[in-house]
Protein backbone atom coordinates (compact mmCIF):
# COMPACT_ATOMS: atom_id res chain seq x y z
CA UNK A 1 0.00 0.00 0.00
CA UNK A 2 0.99 3.18 -0.91
CA UNK A 3 2.22 5.58 1.85
CA UNK A 4 0.77 9.73 1.96
CA UNK A 5 4.29 11.53 2.97
CA UNK A 6 4.26 14.61 5.12
CA UNK A 7 6.40 17.97 4.54
CA UNK A 8 9.10 16.01 6.79
CA UNK A 9 9.46 13.24 5.06
CA UNK A 10 9.93 15.87 1.47
CA UNK A 11 12.53 17.75 3.68
CA UNK A 12 14.18 14.89 4.87
CA UNK A 13 14.59 13.40 1.19
CA UNK A 14 15.21 16.95 -0.09
CA UNK A 15 17.97 18.43 2.12
CA UNK A 16 19.70 15.16 3.23
CA UNK A 17 20.28 16.74 6.59
CA UNK A 18 19.37 13.72 8.68
CA UNK A 19 21.40 10.62 6.80
CA UNK A 20 18.75 8.19 8.49
CA UNK A 21 15.64 9.87 7.98
CA UNK A 22 16.70 10.83 4.49
CA UNK A 23 17.11 7.11 3.93
CA UNK A 24 13.88 6.14 4.85
CA UNK A 25 12.74 9.67 3.05
CA UNK A 26 14.43 7.93 -0.26
CA UNK A 27 12.98 4.46 0.11
CA UNK A 28 9.36 5.16 1.01
CA UNK A 29 9.53 7.21 -1.72
CA UNK A 30 11.21 4.68 -4.47
CA UNK A 31 8.49 2.54 -3.37
CA UNK A 32 5.74 4.38 -4.49
CA UNK A 33 4.49 7.34 -2.36
CA UNK A 34 2.62 10.06 -2.59
CA UNK A 35 1.14 13.48 -1.44
CA UNK A 36 -1.06 16.21 -1.60
CA UNK A 37 -0.98 19.87 -2.91
CA UNK A 38 -1.04 20.91 0.51
CA UNK A 39 1.48 19.18 1.89
CA UNK A 40 3.75 20.36 -1.13
CA UNK A 41 2.49 23.98 -0.18
CA UNK A 42 4.01 23.29 3.67
CA UNK A 43 7.34 22.19 1.82
CA UNK A 44 7.33 26.04 -0.47
CA UNK A 45 6.71 27.59 3.03
CA UNK A 46 9.48 25.74 4.99
CA UNK A 47 12.39 25.96 2.40
CA UNK A 48 11.56 29.81 1.87
CA UNK A 49 10.66 30.81 5.56
CA UNK A 50 13.21 28.99 7.62
CA UNK A 51 15.98 27.93 4.78
CA UNK A 52 15.84 30.76 2.61
CA UNK A 53 16.10 28.96 -0.26
CA UNK A 54 15.77 30.87 -3.32
CA UNK A 55 12.29 31.16 -5.42
CA UNK A 56 13.82 29.71 -8.24
CA UNK A 57 15.52 27.00 -6.68
CA UNK A 58 12.30 26.00 -4.81
CA UNK A 59 10.36 25.84 -8.01
CA UNK A 60 12.90 24.29 -9.89
CA UNK A 61 13.80 21.61 -7.08
CA UNK A 62 10.01 20.79 -6.70
CA UNK A 63 9.18 20.39 -10.07
CA UNK A 64 11.57 17.65 -10.43
CA UNK A 65 10.21 16.27 -7.14
CA UNK A 66 7.36 16.13 -8.22
CA UNK A 67 7.81 13.99 -10.93
CA UNK A 68 9.15 11.36 -8.75
CA UNK A 69 6.16 10.95 -6.62
CA UNK A 70 2.50 9.73 -7.25
CA UNK A 71 0.69 13.27 -7.12
CA UNK A 72 -3.24 14.15 -7.67
CA UNK A 73 -3.40 17.76 -10.13
CA UNK A 74 0.49 16.98 -10.96
CA UNK A 75 0.19 19.41 -14.30
CA UNK A 76 -1.76 22.17 -11.76
CA UNK A 77 1.24 22.59 -9.36
CA UNK A 78 3.43 22.32 -12.16
CA UNK A 79 2.12 25.30 -13.69
CA UNK A 80 2.12 26.36 -10.04
CA UNK A 81 5.37 26.35 -9.33
CA UNK A 82 6.36 27.96 -13.34
CA UNK A 83 4.54 31.16 -12.21
CA UNK A 84 5.96 31.05 -8.98
CA UNK A 85 9.58 30.94 -10.08
CA UNK A 86 9.01 34.23 -12.25
CA UNK A 87 6.83 36.35 -9.54
CA UNK A 88 6.42 37.64 -6.28
CA UNK A 89 3.08 36.03 -5.82
CA UNK A 90 3.04 33.45 -2.69
CA UNK A 91 2.73 29.90 -3.44
CA UNK A 92 -1.11 29.46 -2.85
CA UNK A 93 -2.02 32.35 -5.15
CA UNK A 94 0.07 30.45 -7.65
CA UNK A 95 -1.59 27.44 -7.57
CA UNK A 96 -4.82 29.59 -7.84
CA UNK A 97 -3.87 31.19 -10.84
CA UNK A 98 -2.82 27.46 -11.92
CA UNK A 99 -6.54 26.18 -11.40
CA UNK A 100 -8.10 28.97 -12.78
CA UNK A 101 -5.74 28.56 -16.23
CA UNK A 102 -5.24 24.84 -16.66
CA UNK A 103 -9.05 23.96 -14.94
CA UNK A 104 -11.34 26.82 -15.77
CA UNK A 105 -12.17 27.15 -12.15
CA UNK A 106 -13.19 30.64 -11.67
CA UNK A 107 -11.35 32.55 -8.76
CA UNK A 108 -12.82 34.84 -6.64
CA UNK A 109 -10.12 37.30 -4.76
CA UNK A 110 -9.81 40.61 -3.10
CA UNK A 111 -5.85 40.53 -3.32
CA UNK A 112 -4.89 43.01 -6.08
CA UNK A 113 -1.61 41.21 -6.98
CA UNK A 114 -3.62 38.28 -7.36
CA UNK A 115 -6.25 39.67 -9.30
CA UNK A 116 -3.80 41.39 -11.72
CA UNK A 117 -2.58 37.98 -12.57
CA UNK A 118 -5.99 36.06 -13.11
CA UNK A 119 -7.63 39.28 -15.50
CA UNK A 120 -4.66 39.43 -17.97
Amino acid sequence: MKKLIDANVILRYLLADDVKAAEKAKETIENGAFTIGEVIAEVVYVLKGVYGVDRKEIAETLICFLHEIDMIDRDVLLYAFSVYADTKLDYVDCLLIAYNRLSGVEVLSFDKKLNAKLNF
